[in-house]
């Protein structure tokens, strides 16, 4: 048998985790997972938006120095693809929008390990904080929907 960790109970050789530990494991993993997913779509963004910019900056001057139309309407075509798929995955509105999450998931952390806020006064801090993780998460995907479908209704126009 395995040694016994704090805050759990050893049910037949299976270890149990209390529900503190469960709504911290749960924490950790939405902090991290909208961590990563906004550094993604602010590279992904910065990167689009650098080279539809360069791509833009080179029309005029090809177009000076009379370089093939070929090259010219490349640049503008590729200007159009980066802004396109830009608009469909929405880089720069997830970004924002995970970023807001991950910070007020934290935000949430700091209070909840320093006893703070709402956790002061709470008669049980660990469901409080799994209340107000799981009503922050459900409020980003509501969020999301949100975007989605009104990005489906402009391009439908």
């Amino acid at each position: 048998m395995g040694p016994h960790l704090p805050g759990t109970a050893d049910f037949g050789g299976t270890v149990a985790l209390a529900p503190e530990d469960i709504t911290i494991g749960r924490l950790e993993e939405q902090i991290e997972w909208y961590d990563r997913k906004s550094r993604y779509n602010q590279r992904s963004y910065k990167l689009l938006k650098g080279a539809e910019i360069v791509a833009a900056a080179f029309i005029p001057f090809s177009a000076g120095l009379r370089l093939s139309v070929f090259v010219t309407g490349t640049l503008g075509v590729l200007v159009v693809l980066f802004e396109g798929v830009q608009s469909l995955n929405q880089y720069y509105a997830n970004w924002i929008a995970y970023r807001t999450t991950c910070e007020a998931l934290k935000h949430e952390k700091y209070l909840y390990s320093a006893t703070a806020g709402p956790y002061s006064t709470a008669s049980a801090p660990h469901v409080l904080l799994a209340e107000r993780v799981e009503s922050l998460i459900s409020q980003e995907h509501a969020k999301w929907v949100s975007v989605r479908e009104e990005a489906a209704k402009t391009k439908a126009k």
